[in-house]
């Protein structure tokens, strides 16, 4: 369809609207529900006029000329429902607000920014004025022609918004636009006697000029002036009086100046009044300066939903001293920020101070630059800053072009009501994600809520955010700018950039560089996210690890700061091809310890193969407090050996974690365990191994023994020592042993300490590691175990009565004698010599 047909379809479905609306009206009102209707629909789109059904638009039309039947002079209509097709024989997806008030200017910006303040989506306004003639009590009696006698122009206003079945919310929304129009009515009102008023007072200025340098009286004077030349929208205007009494100051408002906003005293107006100031307060307001020009900590209820602005003029006594203030409320118009500083009286003069106190040549590079800079300057915090905070901020911003970085300046409002904080980062930096996280710091930092911000990302290096957050006087924490700063710039940088000043600081700049060109693109981007650069720092010396043994085997234990204490984080580092999770979580359950998550990173760095880095959150099974001091270098050395099949893994490697033993010790309990078990125990090896996990002090014990009794490096006296030591111990632990099971087992492990004559398990090889096997001598028994190629045990019982007994695998025999043939004898000669 073409846009002119649309037109003309747009014009037939209007007219048969209209045709519907006057014969549901009586006679005498056609013609002004006529004049309404093709007045409501006629702004409105050819699509969606065409897309709504046709009883829907007649109701809607019907429905705003039955709410302006009755409208008494000064009174404003407003009703906010759901049509049904039940009740009103129309509907719509939204809800419907309708507003009939006298035609005044802010009625539309203001009753759609109340509308926007709490959240609701805006779908439709409709806005047609009529010149209307109504009888002494309100009666509509006709619609005539514009500016005809008698008549008044009237504001029709239909919107439709995000739907609200709520009746609370319902009345609350149209209780908050009824007071939105009552106070769009009192500054349309006391518009001239504002206006009035700052005539005055710069007459005053002229006749009366206070005690003040002659450039300041000018150029306040021509700023009031501009401001008049409609480059102010003026809201409110209040006198005030600062009083002392007693040795404290007030500021107290003069009765019946208040116009516009300020006509009415707001209970905490009056409370403010009765309260002595502050001292900083007070000092602030006693200071010989004409104009004070500042923002409010309220938002306007007409025409833009933004904090007010407010120009106080000082009042002075015949002795010069402060006696007040001439307060005007309002806000700033569009036209007072385009235009460029030498054309602001009050802005310009406050530019030209700060290039005389920075000594700069006004034909200069330097003042040309800081003039364009300012040019594009907050204009509201230009018009609050003092020459002293001008002066900072603009050499500030002026160096800043000088490098990329990131800048913080901060303004604290002399009321303490609100503090403007001004962030440059650089523009590749910037994003959405990142003000919000500058937010979020610098809303902790001064206890304040945002209430408005505002960025400008342009051709420039640097982007600049600009917040105002709302503060309580008096509850402004103290801050550090410059510590706010570098966490700001911590919060700007990029990962690499991290990195690169942990490698830096870690190998120096020549090694940490050749590192960062070697690594920074070679982590996924999911571990960016994840993982500080500190941390990737102790990760890429695992990694450096792996590739330094050839393909080898590197591994982490830590606990994070809040980390709860039953759980470590573990990274194994191992070159691909990536091993299946389901070859690695028996090994660590085998350590009692539960998996909680796993995350999988492969690490590609040029010119080199890959390595995954496989990070683990474990958590002890029993929830048991995890020493992780103690157990650390134990769990990472035993883990690597059942990575690399050198060690077995069973329910004995819980002894790691829960008895802080290392791997050899382990396994010298496992040769026991395996040794009582094929002399025929009742109980099973899981079963052993975790009494031994279950009572890890008497574990830690018994591994005491055994290296007392057989180290060779301790002389008879401090051996003789050491074992009485122990075996008083023991015998405390084993009292607190409530399980007789359990009991049993310890006293056999400890049976078996006794019974062994000597062990290899002190004896090194050649490289200087221990024996590649172990074995044990038991009153002419020996245990043997044997870990390659495989983890078998070997047992060999040498006895006069047995010439050899080999177990291997659970499997007996002797000679051509099967198990079987001499079970008996084998038990009772073994159990014999333990008891």
């Amino acid at each position: 369809m073409t846009i002119l047909q649309a037109e003309v379809d747009k014009s037939e479905k209007v007219s048969r609207v209209v045709a519907r609306v006057r014969e549901r009206v009586p006679p005498k009102d056609a013609a002004g529900a006529e004049e309404l209707t093709r007045r409501l629909y006629g702004s409105v789109t050819p699509e969606d006029v065409l897309a709504t059904d046709e009883d829907d638009l007649v109701g809607a039309a019907c429905s705003l000329w039955s709410l302006a039947a009755r409208r008494t002079p000064g009174e404003a209509r407003v009703r906010v429902f759901n049509p049904t097709l039940d009740e009103d024989g129309w509907e719509t997806p939204h809800t419907v607000v309708e507003v009939v008030n006298d035609d005044m200017p802010f009625l539309v910006s203001s009753v759609t920014a109340e509308i926007g303040r709490r959240e609701s989506g805006l779908h439709l306004v409709l806005h047609p004025v009529l010149s209307v003639r109504r009888d002494a009590r309100g009666k509509r009696l006709e619609v005539v022609e514009r500016g005809a006698e008698g008549s008044v122009a009237e504001s029709y206003m239909h919107l439709e918004v995000d739907q609200e079945t709520d009746p609370r919310r319902l009345a609350e929304l149209e209780g908050a636009l009824e007071e939105v129009l009552v106070a769009v009515r009192r500054v349309v009102g006391d518009w001239a006697p504002m206006r009035q008023r700052i005539a005055e007072v710069v007459a005053g200025l002229a006749e009366q000029p206070p005690p003040l340098p002659a450039d300041e009286l000018a150029e306040g004077r021509e700023f009031l002036d501009w401001l008049a030349d409609n480059h102010f929208t003026f809201l409110g205007y209040r006198e005030y009086d600062l009083v002392e009494e007693e040795g404290k100051s007030y500021l107290r408002i003069v009765p019946g100046t208040g116009l516009g906003l300020l006509r009415v005293v707001r209970d905490d107006s009056e409370r403010r009044g009765a309260s002595p100031l502050p001292r900083g307060v007070a000092a602030f307001l006693r200071r010989r300066e004409l104009l004070i020009v500042s923002k409010t900590y309220a938002r306007s209820p007409v025409h833009r939903p933004v904090a007010m602005d407010y120009i106080a003029v000082r009042t002075f006594d015949a002795s010069g001293k402060v006696r007040g203030e001439r307060r005007f409320l309002g806000l700033f118009s569009s036209a007072a920020y385009q235009r460029s500083l030498s054309s602001v009286p009050l802005l310009r003069l406050k530019v030209r101070r700060l290039l005389d106190r920075l000594g700069f040549d006004p034909r200069g590079h330097n003042a040309r630059t800081l003039r364009h800079l300012l040019d594009t300057f907050p204009r509201d915090e230009l018009f609050q800053l003092s020459d002293d905070e001008l002066a900072e901020i603009g050499l500030g911003i002026l160096r800043l072009q000088e490098r990329e970085r990131v800048a913080l300046f901060v303004r604290k409002d002399p009321f303490e009501r609100f503090v403007s904080a001004l962030v440059y980062v650089p523009r590749d930096r910037y994003s959405t994600r990142l003000r919000r996280r500058i937010e979020r710091l610098l809303g902790r930092a001064f206890d304040g809520s945002v209430t408005s911000f505002s960025t400008q990302v342009g051709d420039a290096p640097l982007a600049r955010a600009h917040f105002i957050f709302q503060t309580r006087p008096g509850g402004v924490p103290r801050y550090d700018v410059h510590a706010l700063e570098a966490e700001v710039a911590l919060l700007a940088s990029t990962w690499e950039d991290r990195l690169r000043d942990a490698l830096v600081r870690a190998h120096g700049e020549e090694a940490g560089l050749a590192q960062l060109r070697r690594y920074a693109d070679a982590f996924p981007l999911a571990y960016r996210e994840a993982v500080d650069a500190d941390e990737a720092l102790l990760d890429i010396e695992a990694i450096e690890e792996v590739a330094a043994g050839g393909g080898g085997l590197a591994t982490r234990v830590y606990r994070p700061r809040g980390a709860a204490g039953n759980e470590v984080r573990f990274k194994v580092f191992h070159p691909a091809p990536v091993r299946p999770l389901s070859e690695l979580l028996p090994l660590l359950e085998d350590m009692g310890l539960q998996v909680v998550w796993e995350v999988p990173y492969e690490v590609a760095p040029p010119g080199g193969g890959s390595v995954w880095i496989r990070d683990f959150l474990l958590a002890s099974g029993d929830q048991v407090e995890i020493d992780l001091s103690a157990a650390q270098e134990a769990f990472r050395q035993a883990f690597a050996r059942v990575w690399r099949g050198e060690l077995e893994s069973d329910g004995f490697n819980r002894l790691v974690v829960a008895a802080g033993l290392d791997w050899r010790e382990v396994t010298v309990l496992r040769a026991y365990g395996r040794y009582l078990r094929q002399i025929g125990i009742a109980f099973s090896q899981d079963y052993m191994a975790a009494t031994l996990a279950r009572n890890p002090k008497t574990a830690r014990h018994l591994v005491a023994l055994f290296q007392a009794r057989f180290d060779p490096a301790l002389a008879d006296a401090e051996r003789a020592e050491r074992i009485d030591a122990t075996q008083k111990s023991l015998r405390r632990s084993l009292q607190q042993v409530a399980n007789l099971d359990e009991d049993r087992i310890l006293r056999r492990f400890l049976n078996l300490m006794h019974a062994t004559l000597r062990t290899n398990y002190f004896q090194y090889g050649a490289d200087g590691g221990p024996k590649p096997y172990l074995a044990f001598k038991l009153d002419s028994k020996t245990v043997r175990r044997l870990p390659k190629p495989a983890p078998l045990y070997e047992i060999w019982v040498y006895s006069p009565r047995v010439e050899a007994i080999h177990l291997r695998g659970g499997k007996v025999a002797r000679g051509g004698i099967r198990w079987s043939d001499r079970q008996m004898d084998f038990r009772t000669e073994i159990l014999g010599l333990l008891k």
